[in-house]
């Protein structure tokens, strides 16, 4: 019994030491953040890695609020994400490396869904 427990612990950290690479971003997006002013790429690869969390296909991190930021560090309290057609408030902070390249930490927390006659208001779109 107490093999079979060492062996699913074993297989646990196997797969906790992987989660990080399921949201690498690939070579093309690389060579994209890579021409952007370090505080761009900060911006694009905290975004890109929201988006790959919540399985979104729009965040913006300044709608109801502007970012703080450090070199290598954003809170976006402010942001909002698209999923499936609707807006929702968002708020994360995300490290990278000096880089921009790697998400070192990033944690985040979903809002409500923002009503369609608000979405002018906030210059969201379909």
């Amino acid at each position: 019994m107490a093999n079979l427990f060492g062996r699913a612990c074993l297989t646990c950290l196997a797969l906790l030491a992987l989660a990080p690479q399921a949201f690498a971003i690939d070579a093309r997006t690389i060579a994209q953040i890579e021409k952007l002013y370090p505080v761009d790429q900060l911006d694009q690869r905290c975004d890109i890695e929201a988006m790959d969390r919540l399985n979104a296909d729009k965040v913006i991190s300044y709608t109801f609020s502007h970012p703080k930021r450090t070199s290598a560090h954003v809170d976006a309290a402010g942001a909002v994400f698209r999923q499936k057609g609707q807006w929702f408030r968002l708020s994360y902070a995300c490290t990278t490396s000096a880089d921009h390249l790697t998400v070192l930490s990033f944690t985040f927390k979903r809002g409500d869904m923002i009503a369609h006659r608000d979405w002018a208001k906030y210059y969201l779109y379909p």
